[in-house]
């Protein structure tokens, strides 16, 4: 029998060995297959040894929006004659983020990367983004820029991104369904939001089964769900950290919890497909009466009538910003300069007036919001103007390292409520998790 045990025992050992040569081996694929993409990105270029030639890795969508963009780096290549740079699309987020970190650890970053600054942490314990406030302060355009916005390009003292773009949340509502139900003044309060709801759920057929509801609700635990629900947790005058600490326990982060899974035991909210909440397939069918979104949403563009209406009001107004910024990556001084000056392009009353104009995303240049072609932009586009009045109570996601684990608790706890967990319950469950880890996750966090 000791025979049989140890035979059976370097048996174990000798699949488990595999299964480890397999990992490896795998692990080694996807990591050539990797920088074998990094090397036909930083490639691809024609290349002119009087010309500094520098990559951009960005993730705009829809592809309209990304035409706007390429066009106007194209213009920047024209005016700047020894600058070339090459704007590559390197998926959305959750598809760039390995690409991203095989390219630091592999020493062959991109010059310029677009992303969402909630990375900011991450970014700076790999030290592989520069500070930018020596540069802000000789930059003439750091006056024309949004003030609110700086909330998001900080971290431990430093400023470490750019914004090439910014906006906010609120509701688009089909304004024929609310006058169809007799309401004649969108809701400015959660309890008057929630009576809108009901009023605009039909049942028309009595089988328990509304053919239209009031609202449609994020269902999933990624970053979407908790973008969407964060102008309601600052409403509520929550918080989700505390002194660098997740504070997921909160009044105001209970409260808001509870009013979605409130408006979906009324029945007069709808989950949407999983991970999918930013669809606006119901909305336009008709299926749903309103939606949480933003100006870049494929609704402006649709042929349905739709109007918008901010954050309804708990404690106080308010609604969270939609940034996506530029980082400067640490190559050679000579790119480093170079990318600076296409960020100053990025920042200027020209470029941010063409970029709003094309794609609905507000200025982040006040001359720009100022100019008379955005003026007129406005007239042909007047919900834009629920958009730029909510920049002044626009709060921002937290800035710090292991924002991504704090999402990923926290998208959880949502989800969790969303499917009938109570909201103490999921969020004291998610808060738990997260202090086992955050000192660990804390631990390289501190920037330089």
């Amino acid at each position: 029998m000791k025979i049989i045990f140890y035979i059976y025992k370097i048996k174990n050992i000798v699949r488990h060995f595999i299964s480890y040569l397999w990992q490896r081996l795998f692990f080694a694929v996807v990591l050539s297959l990797c920088l074998l993409f990094l090397y036909s990105c930083h490639s691809a270029a024609p290349k002119d040894k009087d010309v500094i030639h520098l990559t951009l890795w960005q993730g705009i969508s829809p592809p309209a929006n990304r035409d706007v963009f390429e066009k106007l780096v194209d213009k920047f290549n024209q005016t700047h004659t020894d600058i070339y740079v090459e704007s590559i699309y390197a998926g959305q987020p959750d598809q760039q983020l390995p690409k991203i970190l095989t390219a630091v650890v592999g020493n062959v970053p991109p010059d310029i990367l677009l992303f969402n600054p909630q990375i900011t942490g991450q970014f700076v314990e790999l030290e592989a983004i520069l500070p930018l406030e020596d540069w802000f302060k000789k930059l003439p355009l750091k006056s024309e820029i949004t003030p609110t916005l700086f909330e998001e390009l900080q971290l431990n003292g430093h400023i470490w991104s750019v914004p090439l773009t910014t906006a906010n949340i609120g509701i688009f509502y089909r304004p024929k369904l609310f006058e169809a139900a007799g309401i004649t003044q969108t809701p400015q309060t959660w309890e008057e939001l929630r009576q809108v709801a009901k009023k605009l759920t039909i049942d028309r057929n009595g089988d328990n089964q509304p053919e239209q509801y009031g609202i449609l609700l994020p269902l999933g635990k990624a970053e979407w769900t908790v973008f969407s629900w964060f102008p309601f947790l600052l409403s509520a005058g929550g918080e989700v950290v505390t002194d660098n600490r997740p504070n997921l326990t909160n009044p105001g982060a209970i409260a808001a919890l509870k009013f979605w899974q409130d408006l979906l035991k009324d029945g007069s909210a709808t989950l949407s497909p999983s991970e999918r909440g930013y669809e606006e397939d119901a909305f336009i069918a008709g299926r749903v009466a309103m939606q949480i979104t933003g100006p870049w949403t494929y609704i402006m563009k649709s042929k349905v009538d739709y109007q918008v209406f901010p954050i309804p009001a708990s404690v106080k107004h308010a609604t969270v910003t939609a940034t996506q910024n530029l980082y400067l990556m640490k190559t050679t001084p000579a790119r480093e300069q170079a990318a600076l000056k296409f960020l100053e392009y990025v920042l200027s009353e020209e470029f941010q007036t063409q970029w709003s104009i094309g794609t609905g995303f507000l200025p982040v240049n006040i001359k720009s919001a100022q100019s008379q072609a955005y003026q007129e932009f406005l007239q042909q586009k007047p919900v834009l103007k629920v958009f730029l009045d909510q920049m002044s109570v626009s709060g921002s996601r937290p800035i710090i390292p292991g924002y991504s684990r704090l999402s990923d608790s926290l998208g959880r706890a949502i989800e969790a409520t969303m499917l009938g967990a109570s909201p103490e319950t999921a969020l004291k469950k998610a808060q738990a998790n997260l202090d086992l880890i955050w000192d660990t996750v804390q631990s390289g966090g501190k920037g330089k």
